[in-house]
């Protein structure tokens, strides 16, 4: 019997004793989920930082077009994500998705990839904000302190929030972004409404944008962009009714691809088209405020810069949430740490895998801090930009898990165009942006051709994958039961042996 036909309480197990192996039920609106989406993807921290420096990394000025286009693929991706979701209701997202879809051991080997994934995304967040808030109070009359203070204090702030009821969090994210959007279309209004020569154009949209050498480029920053509109359905477990997932996702792919299409755009009125690359590469991640400047009080150009850093701030704390729902995933089905899947009886949080990642923050934080490791380039920037090409990469894989899955199960009631057609396109074309994610990495790490780090990093997914083969294979042949688990969610505490229909070997 598929997941989505079980009654709600007996997808629960029990929760006896001082923990418990379920998140909480019915804590989380559509809303909410909406509000950790797209405050992972941290609008005013990609427009006014990465988008900025896009056009500077890659000398042409079609980075708005590329927001647009993978908006679109997205969109079909999200068509046979959304189909799925009512059949898999997982912490651990794209690790489930990938194990009913292209087998166990393949979703073992997702579940580490996504786990060093959102871990290198979190921590990179961390280290732009510790930068972000130093240079903030610097600017504003305060003491020059060094970045991983900034760093340290946001570390802990999230760690007492990740251990705490979601829907608490997610009241702090919805005034973070709700506020920090607002500012972004303030500023939005005031480069369309005082443009530069030659006026307001729609030159950065024309798609033959995308037919430059730069395309790979263009696609790979945008893409980084998106990093957390998946996310919706890792808090599927913990929506008051899963099925707003769906909309959830659909509505916050929907936000977060118009923002960056508009304000990018924005940017280059603001500048003049022809202009931008060089404004980009003059100012780096101060050409926002800067334009700003020019046309609005400085107490909303200090406004802005403020929400800059809660932007990065609200984006560690909703990725920190997805980083101790994948461990609680994996620890509680037996492919991780079993000390990992438990949770708080008083607030259902994923208290050891949130501990746990709170943890690894700290660790990486101390780490830049002794070796003095530029936090800007070696940590946000290469972190992020990592953290993106294994997403990615996740997405890509999830794309032919959806196909073969519904492949395999009958009676879905879907139609083709959700099941095979729409997941099918995704696939192809998010192997093209994969493929050309992998040929230019170096190019986006500001690296010289032929550089043996471009690949340090795609090498690092590899051999995590590979080891997640391993360990399936493993868990298949001395740990059946563990392995019958797999991808099962909430319902693995009551599964032994026996596979459900879509099930992959």
């Amino acid at each position: 019997m598929p997941p989505s036909t079980l009654p709600r309480s007996a997808e629960r197990s029990p929760r006896p004793g001082p923990v418990a192996n379920s998140l909480a039920a019915s804590r989380l609106g559509m809303w909410s989920i909406i509000f950790f989406t797209v405050a992972a993807a941290a609008p005013e921290t990609v427009v006014g930082g990465g988008a900025v420096s896009g056009f500077a990394v890659s000398g042409v000025n079609g980075i708005p077009v590329g927001y647009l286009a993978v908006a679109v693929v997205l969109g079909l991706f999200a068509v046979g994500y959304v189909a799925m979701s009512r059949h898999v209701e997982n912490a651990g997202a794209f690790y489930a998705y990938i194990a009913k879809g292209l087998g166990r051991t393949s979703g073992t080997a997702a579940g580490g990839v996504a786990v060093l994934a959102y871990a290198m995304v979190q921590v990179s967040l961390v280290g732009g904000c510790g930068v972000g808030a130093a240079d903030f109070l610097h600017q504003a009359g305060g003491p020059a302190l060094p970045w991983w203070v900034f760093s340290g204090v946001g570390t802990g702030l999230v760690a007492v929030l990740g251990v705490l009821r979601i829907d608490v969090n997610g009241r702090v994210l919805g005034v973070l972004l709700l506020a920090e959007i607002a500012m972004i279309l303030l500023y939005d209004l005031a480069f369309v409404t005082d443009p530069a020569e030659p006026g307001v154009t729609l030159t950065t949209l024309n798609p033959l944008q995308l037919g430059t050498a730069a395309a790979g480029v263009i696609l790979v920053i945008a893409f980084t962009g998106f990093i957390g509109f998946e996310n919706s359905t890792v808090l599927a477990e913990e929506a008051r009714d899963p099925r707003t997932v769906g909309r959830a996702t659909y509505l916050s792919l929907a936000l977060i691809g118009g923002i960056y299409g508009l304000s990018t755009w924005a940017l280059t009125v603001a500048t003049g088209p022809d202009r931008i690359v060089a404004a980009a590469g003059e100012h780096s991640t101060e050409l926002m405020f800067v334009l700003a400047a020019d046309r609005l009080p400085p107490a909303l150009v200090t406004l802005g810069s403020a929400l800059y850093v809660t932007s990065l701030f609200a984006g560690m704390l909703s990725f920190h949430h997805v980083c101790a729902r994948y461990l609680f995933a994996l620890g509680r089905e037996g492919i991780g740490p079993r000390a990992l899947g438990v949770t708080s009886p008083r607030t259902s949080a994923p208290t050891a895998g949130s501990v746990t990642q709170s943890v690894v923050t700290a660790l990486v934080v101390a780490l830049f801090a002794v070796t003095g490791w530029d936090p800007i380039v070696h940590l946000f920037f290469w972190g992020a930009s990592g953290g993106a090409l294994g997403v990615l990469c996740l997405v890509t894989a999830t794309s032919f898990a959806v196909v073969g899955y519904f492949l395999r199960v009958p009676g879905h009631g879907c139609g083709r165009w959700r099941t095979l057609l729409a997941p099918g396109i995704a696939a192809v074309v998010l192997t093209g942006i994969l493929v050309l994610t992998l040929r230019s990495f170096g190019t986006v790490l500001g690296l010289p051709p032929g550089s043996a780090a471009a690949w340090a990093l795609p090498g690092a997914y590899l051999a995590v994958a590979l080891a997640g083969f391993c360990w399936g294979a493993v868990l298949r042949v001395r740990r059946p039961d563990a392995y019958a688990r797999i991808g099962m969610g909430a319902r693995s505490a009551t599964i032994d042996r026996a596979e459900e229909p879509g099930d992959a070997n």
